[in-house]
């Protein structure tokens, strides 16, 4: 009988999506294999595990290609980049770059995580990186293309944002006054969004919107 489960590759897997992604594509039957590309090595081991330590700005492609699904949660902020460039680095140029990757060895689906509201056109600039990025990968024509765009992330990082706690305290006071198109998301519902998705054989350039992500919450 043949194997119908499939191959993943997760970037970004120790952040706020990723590591949910990880989680459950590490429990889900649907998946025999789960690649990560990092900077340093994590804590995690697992019998479908393969972790690759890599330099995003030379990656050895053959070394982590070919696989079904590619799961891009990269993202920081400019503080934590240390600059505008270095910010389009990460949550521009190394998508786009994997997305490439994925094309040319035909992964059958590549997720990415953008945001509610982004646009090329934008002149708020994170808004515009993510929607230059949205407008790239749709140029770029994969088989299969989901751009999810939560609205404020819910979840515990690892590193402290005074203004997202903030925001995420107060969005949690009034949820339930906030139409789910706006409402704050927790990180599980985007990730398990994300796998169902992948798996709901769609082709072409797919927007998924925050509303739609609410119904895994």
């Amino acid at each position: 009988m043949k194997d119908n489960k499939k191959s993943a590759l997760i970037l970004g897997a120790s952040g706020l999506v990723g590591s949910e992604v990880l989680s459950l594509s590490l429990e889900s039957d649907l998946y025999n294999k789960i690649v990560i590309v990092v900077r340093s090595p994590l804590t995690i081991k697992h019998n479908k595990l393969v972790e690759k330590i890599i330099d995003f700005d030379m990656p050895k492609w053959e070394e982590i290609f070919p696989v079904d699904h590619v799961y891009c949660c990269l993202g920081t902020t400019i503080k934590q980049a240390g600059s505008k460039t270095n910010f389009i680095k990460v949550d521009h140029d190394y998508p786009l770059a994997f997305a490439a990757a994925a094309k040319k060895w035909e992964s059958s689906v590549f997720s990415v995580i953008t945001a509610a509201g982004v646009s090329p056109e934008s002149k708020i600039f994170y808004n515009n990186v993510k929607g230059q990025l949205e407008k790239k990968l749709k140029s770029l024509e994969l088989f299969s293309t989901l751009i999810f765009r939560p609205s404020l992330l819910l979840g515990e990082r690892k590193e402290f944002r005074l203004g997202e706690k903030i925001g995420s305290g107060i969005a949690k006071v009034t949820s339930w006054m906030t139409p789910k198109t706006y409402r704050a998301i927790h990180c599980k519902a985007v990730a398990k969004a994300m796998l169902a998705e992948s798996f709901a054989d769609k082709t072409g350039f797919n927007i998924i919107s925050n509303k739609s992500m609410h119904r895994f919450s």
